[in-house]
């Protein structure tokens, strides 16, 4: 039984920076990857980025890539977002999700479980 927490979101301006923190307990080993998600409203859960166990693998979409950064603290079993350059098109609830295999996944089908999700509104 695994617990997926997200924090830090928030409302920025165009421009500015975010980091959201996915906290994980309820499990004694794991190897499987996780990733982001965001949603906005009226629209599809979309991929943001994954990354796997180690850390050296990481998997970004285009529309974000080059601004957000994924990375894990295996330690502390937490998965973080960097959000820069911030777009007002950014704004949605992100979740953290923990992918059903050691391979990182790009849909949502291939998590199994999910946080609660994390409001980040970003203004023009």
């Amino acid at each position: 039984q695994v617990q997926l927490v997200e924090s830090g979101g928030g409302l920025v301006q165009a421009g500015g920076s975010l980091r959201l923190s996915c906290a994980a307990s309820g499990r004694t080993s794991s190897a499987n990857a996780m990733g982001w998600f965001r949603q906005a409203p009226g629209k599809e859960r979309e991929f943001v980025a994954a990354i796997n166990w180690s850390g050296r693998s990481t998997y970004y979409a285009d529309s974000v890539k080059g601004r957000f950064i994924i990375s894990r603290d295996t330690a502390k079993n937490t998965v973080y977002l960097q959000m820069n350059s911030l777009k007002p098109e950014d704004t949605a609830v992100y979740y953290c999700a923990l992918d059903k295999f050691a391979v990182p996944g790009t849909q949502v089908g291939d998590y199994d479980t999910w946080g609660q999700g994390t409001q980040v509104t970003v203004s023009s």
